[in-house]
């Protein structure tokens, strides 16, 4: 079995961001991070759970966990 290269996230993501394709796409998708980061800081100053958040709002954990994942 061939070895696993390690690589850096962070100068894989740089790398990409050269592409004007990735670059609008990524941009594109900005917003919903944003928002799913938002989500995640509130939920937890708030002290719930995802289950407990999911209940209050009238949805499912599971819509809970795929909106905070972006």
């Amino acid at each position: 079995m061939p070895k696993l290269k390690i690589i850096n996230s962070k100068k894989f993501l740089q790398d990409q961001l050269k592409s004007k394709n990735f670059k609008k796409e990524y941009d594109l998708l900005e917003k919903e991070f944003e928002i799913a980061k938002e989500v995640i800081q509130l939920r937890k100053e708030a002290n719930l759970t995802q289950k407990e958040l999911a209940d209050l709002a009238g949805t499912s954990q599971p819509a809970i966990a795929r909106l905070e994942s972006g």
